[in-house]
């Protein structure tokens, strides 16, 4: 049997799930990597093996990825550059979840001559949005639009902002700042965030969308010269970008991030009650016609092996243990930079891990 050495860099909530669906599958045998000894614990006591080591030790770092086949960084987005810098010395395959498009583009210029391959973005906006959204794309003859929409929402929003903490709040805060990419008219362009406002309905819930930063991915690059506009968006309950205009321009919070941060995580609270949404649309010619193809899934937080995980850790985790799996079979390349929408959306869901994306599928 091919079992992979998997050292994933991050015990926070996301790198926990990963580390927990890695260790009850019998092709990895998994490391969790941290500083923080009280994170570590509790993966130590599930029989998970562990190392506390600081992550900001390039030396040290590097010597505890000695040996693996790969490593999985789930750790805050501007770390990302040190941890890829000592997977490549250390000889591993790399896969990240960040949103940071900066962070992307330094990882890029690492896999240039790698010999194994650099792989950022594999969560779910950017990552497994990405995947979906190539794959509407290659069912068009000419690919007029694409626009991905994600939303994770707490399925019982109480306060005005209809909003709860569910993942990383200098993420959050990074997709409600920084510049998006977007091609429009068949030019890639940097838009301001929480512009381009619609709105939608899904199963009896009015949703509104806005553009935000990083989900996009390289999938905008990739595109360029096959589409004339090709955007992002994320998904939240109505009146929830009028509040962040506010709060960021209205209030200048867009310039103190520190304080905006401070003010997410002492007036919102976490959920783990929540749902994700992926709302995927192009139309362009096929046969001859205008058409119109979506693609539409809806995950929702649940128990696995007995344990109860939020949508949001459901929906990240498979979405980089999928693109593992796939490097370990073969299905990618084996060097250099690898995007998202390389990825083939069927061998994708044909994983262990991408098969959790199916409860709770809308539509295919």
């Amino acid at each position: 049997m091919d079992v992979w050495n998997i050292a994933i860099v991050g015990a926070g909530n996301i790198g926990q799930m990963i580390a927990a669906l890695l260790h009850r599958s019998p092709h990895y045998e998994v490391t969790v990597i941290d500083r923080d000894a009280a994170g570590l614990k509790a993966l130590g006591d599930a029989g998970i093996r562990i190392a506390e080591v600081d992550v900001t030790d390039t030396a040290a770092l590097t010597s505890a990825l000695n040996g693996h086949h790969g490593v999985i960084s789930a750790a805050p987005f501007f770390l990302t550059p040190q941890i890829a810098g000592a997977a490549k010395a250390a000889g591993a395959h790399y896969f990240d979840l960040t949103e940071d498009v900066e962070a992307t583009r330094a990882v890029q210029k690492l896999a240039e001559g790698a010999q194994t391959a650099f792989m950022p973005q594999c969560g779910l906006a950017p990552g497994f949005v990405g995947i979906a959204g190539a794959d509407l794309a290659a069912q068009f003859d000419e690919l007029d639009t694409l626009s991905l929409r994600v939303g994770a929402l707490p399925l019982y929003p109480t306060n005005a902002l209809k909003y709860n903490l569910t993942w990383s709040t200098d993420g959050l805060i990074n997709e409600y700042c920084n510049p998006c990419t977007a091609l429009v008219d068949g030019d890639l362009r940097q838009l301001a965030p929480l512009e381009d406002l619609e709105e939608l309905a899904l199963d009896g819930v009015d949703y509104e969308c806005f553009s935000t930063s990083g989900g996009l991915g390289t999938l905008a690059e990739t595109l360029k010269g096959r589409a004339r506009r090709v955007s992002y968006r994320t998904m939240r309950y109505p009146g929830h970008c009028a509040i962040l205009k506010m709060l960021l321009h209205d209030l200048g919070l867009e310039r103190r991030r520190d304080l905006l941060k401070d003010i997410f995580e002492t007036a919102l609270p976490r959920t783990d009650q929540d749902v994700v949404l992926v709302y995927c649309t192009a139309t362009g010619m096929k046969d001859g016609a205008l058409r119109e193809r979506s693609f539409i899934n809806k995950t929702v937080a649940r128990k696995i092996d007995g344990r109860h995980w939020s949508a949001i850790q459901i929906t990240t985790a498979a979405g980089i243990l999928a693109v593992v799996d796939l490097m370990r079979m073969g299905k990618l390349p084996q060097a250099g930079f690898v995007g998202q929408e390389q990825v083939k959306l069927a061998d994708f869901l044909a994983t262990e891990s991408g098969a959790l994306y199916a409860p709770g599928s809308i539509t295919e």
